[in-house]
């Protein structure tokens, strides 16, 4: 037998299930995210490191941050880690590098399980002191009701020149004996988020 009397709270109670991602705030899933970007040296030999550490929020207006924990960058050789760390990096001065956005959630929100968004924004990019501006084309994926994925559809490319990190480049470079070390770094991310 049919109770309307149970039936409007029910209702309300879905209704308010749904419309919790909406009003959620994001939250990284750093162990199934990615950070990674590609160093180029003498001229032809290109090799790929990531970064191990990731926290990254997007709150219930949008307001996107990722923090990279510098200390945790991985290229395989644990002696050019350690050089990365404390020539180039800084480590001790400079920990983190902060990536931060705005983003419009209600399109992303309104997407059906397994469908997808192109997003063109500006990000600004904060490393060793230093800010810089980039227009990113960025891929959405509502993966489920709770869990998002944002990918870069293309690399960034950062030059070391604009975050004062020629000095260290150069220290790298004398360190490891090599001719060259490019300036241009691409950078590319997998990040997960979860809706709570």
């Amino acid at each position: 037998m049919f109770n309307a009397a149970l039936f409007k709270p029910l209702v309300l109670v879905l209704l308010a299930a749904v419309a919790v991602p909406a009003q959620a705030a994001w939250y990284l899933d750093n162990e199934s995210s990615r950070l990674s970007f590609v160093t180029t040296k003498n001229t032809h030999i290109s090799e790929v490191h990531r970064f191990l550490v990731l926290h990254g929020k997007v709150d219930g207006k949008g307001a996107a941050q990722l923090e990279v924990e510098l200390e945790s960058v991985n290229s395989g050789i644990p002696l050019r880690d350690e050089r990365m760390r404390n020539q180039l990096f800084e480590i001790k001065t400079f920990p983190d590098a902060l990536i931060k956005a705005q983003i419009n959630l209600q399109p992303i929100n309104d997407l059906a399980s397994g469908a997808q968004l192109e997003l063109v924004l500006p990000l600004s990019v904060t490393l060793h002191g230093k800010t810089k501006i980039y227009n990113a084309e960025l891929l959405a994926t509502r993966l489920d009701d709770r869990r998002f994925q944002v990918v870069t559809l293309e690399p960034l490319v950062l030059n070391a020149v604009d975050f004062d990190l020629l000095p260290g480049v150069t220290a790298l470079r004398k360190l490891a004996g090599l001719e060259t070390i490019s300036l241009s770094v691409p950078v590319g991310a997998v990040l997960i988020f979860t809706a709570r």
